[in-house]
């Protein structure tokens, strides 16, 4: 199962297993999730995860 990693409003960075994508573009890339941080529902975003070499 491949998981996302997400970043909250309140800049909390956890991962999902569950992102749901919708057709929407007037939505843009966030989404309602609650954050396992703050215990609340929050618009999340996926992070760009930075590849060192």
């Amino acid at each position: 199962m491949e998981r996302t990693v997400v970043r909250c409003a309140d800049g909390h960075v956890f991962s999902t297993a569950s992102f749901p994508m919708q057709q929407a573009e007037r939505l843009g890339p966030g989404r309602l999730m609650r954050c396992p941080r703050c215990a609340r529902l929050r618009s999340v975003v996926p992070v760009a995860l930075e590849k060192q070499g």
